[in-house]
């Protein structure tokens, strides 16, 4: 780690973790996948996968939220990482060169603006009222970096070397194919006797024939004999230049380089719900903690699908869900394509983003900080491993309730519906013993109402649906008691097949048909 982390108030072993199994369930990926877009150099892939455990940890990441909220302190730090990525071009940039001296310029233009861009910071964070520890830490290491002889040797060779370069003059005389380069010794530049020459015959609008100039960096063979020339010519000038590379070839400091990167992590995730907040959906920094396992939000959503919505300007539902006392686990029931997975990835989601210090998306959030996610989501059927659909979910939902303990957290959305209600009951019922036996928090999606009411430790949540039109879904999952049934009869109520209604057609078609065979 480096010296002071914005990240981490503790040393980690950050390492590049791979991907959770649970990412993809819970659309994870593709949040992330879209915070990181166009933020490739930073490699912020790894901090994705470091959840915290520890509610100090998470406030330490809120803290620094909180001073970003800031916009003189975030309109530096943009500012910064710009000039930054700058420098890494121009590094980048020189390492792909070929010609010595070219390479040794780019060099050299990188390393000024590396010290601009600490200069500027460090000014800026002289007069911004950052509070959190870790802004607070680097800002006074910033401010010490800036004046320390290391620093200040880096900024003054550099420019040195620069002011000697810029100060070199020469002529090139080209006759025939041959090119002779000698020193600059005030000779006449006739380049403005010609334009007054040429001036007097313009008589109005005239053709453009300025030429433009190729763009790529690389320089050809003349060029290159051209610069080793001018060097032969003034040899102390380029040997400074080559000093200068050789003992500043590791001029970029650790802890600012973390920085640049660390950063992005907070700035990535604040402009990928800014268009979120700007259409109005809430965000908040929960209250967290390791071991209380009391749970509450109002008005959460599911991230990855807010993201997909708002841009359409679609409306984007929003729950609340409270767990207390001896409740561990919500068992969502109610009818199809009513928003019970959307709930479910959405538990999963805040309870994820609240462990890395992200704010959450909720008008006010209480979450667990779990020791590990799990996931069980229905499979299609993998040939390659000779199983059924069903034996397959066994066996995944075993290694998950194996591997877990009382701190974690599972979400289920719709497993065991290869099978018959029987079936599904009775191996739901073993299940949720298992996870309330074990005392995680969890979410059970499932087709079974008899799941729902199981254990003082199962909370019963319903997808319901508009009361005079039960097709149309309303996507509100609500605390309640299952009542499939009710679905069914409403549905039957409105398309006349209820039990009355259908005794009520069939005495009227018996008595009809009665009357016509007396007739």
């Amino acid at each position: 780690m480096p010296l002071i982390s914005i990240l981490f108030g503790q040393p980690v072993e950050a390492g590049d973790p791979p991907e959770p199994s649970f990412f993809a369930d819970l659309n994870l990926d593709q949040v992330f996948a879209a915070i990181a877009a166009g933020r490739e150099q930073y490699d912020l892939t790894p901090f994705f996968r470091i959840p915290l455990r520890d509610a100090a940890a998470v406030e330490y990441r809120h803290a620094v939220l909180r001073d970003l909220d800031d916009e003189a302190t975030s309109t530096a730090i943009a500012e910064f990482a710009r000039r930054m990525r700058t420098v890494r071009d121009g590094l980048a940039q020189a390492g792909k060169l070929r010609y010595r001296y070219q390479k040794e310029s780019w060099f050299l233009d990188a390393a000024r603006g590396y010290c601009a861009a600490v200069r500027a910071l460090a000014a800026a964070f002289a007069e911004a009222g950052v509070s959190s520890r870790a802004l607070t830490a680097f800002r006074d290491y910033l401010s010490g970096y800036a004046g320390s002889a290391r620093f200040s040797g880096l900024a003054a060779e550099a420019d040195e070397v620069a002011g000697a370069l810029d100060s070199v003059r020469y002529c090139v005389n080209i006759r025939g194919n041959r090119v002779t380069v000698s020193r600059y010794e005030g000779e006449a530049d006739f380049s403005a006797d010609v334009v007054a020459t040429f001036a007097k015959f313009a008589t109005g609008a005239v053709r453009d024939y300025h030429g433009t100039f190729r763009n790529w960096p690389e320089m050809d063979h003349v060029e290159e004999w051209i610069a080793d020339r001018v060097a032969r010519l003034f040899p102390d000038v380029f040997a400074a230049l080559d000093g200068f590379c050789e003992r500043q070839a590791g001029f970029l400091d650790d802890t600012v380089r973390a920085f640049d990167r660390e950063v992005q992590f907070y700035l990535a995730y604040l402009d990928y719900i800014a268009p979120m907040k700007a259409a109005g959906l809430e965000f908040c920094h929960p209250r967290v903690s390791g071991a209380d396992k009391e749970t509450e939000t109002d008005a959460a959503f599911d991230l990855a699908l807010a993201a997909k919505l708002v841009p359409r300007s679609a409306p984007v539902v929003t729950n609340d869900f409270r767990l207390s006392g001896a409740e561990r686990i919500f068992v969502v029931t109610g009818p199809n394509h009513g928003g019970k997975t959307t709930f479910a990835r959405m538990f999963g989601q805040v309870h994820y983003l609240a462990s890395l210090g992200y704010p959450v998306p909720a008008r006010r959030a209480r979450l667990f900080l779990p020791d590990r996610i799990f996931t069980h989501f229905e499979r299609e059927e993998d040939l390659a491993t000779l199983r059924g659909k069903l034996e397959d979910e066994l066996i995944r939902i075993r290694d998950v309730l194996d591997n877990a303990t009382g701190s974690s957290l599972l979400v289920m959305n719709e497993s065991f519906a290869s099978t018959t209600l029987r079936d599904a009951r009775f191996i739901g019922e073993r299940v949720l013993e298992k996870m309330t036996g074990l005392g995680l928090l969890g979410v059970y999606v499932t087709f079974v109402d008899e799941l729902a009411s199981r254990t003082e430790a199962c909370v019963s949540m319903v997808g319901t649906v508009v009361p005079d039109n039960p097709a149309e879904r309303t996507y509100l999952i609500v605390r309640k008691p299952a009542d499939g049934l009710a679905y069914a009869t409403a549905i039957a109520r409105k398309y006349g097949l209820t039990y009355p209604q259908l005794k009520e057609r069939l005495g009227r078609d018996m008595s009809g048909r009665a009357g016509g065979t007396a007739a």
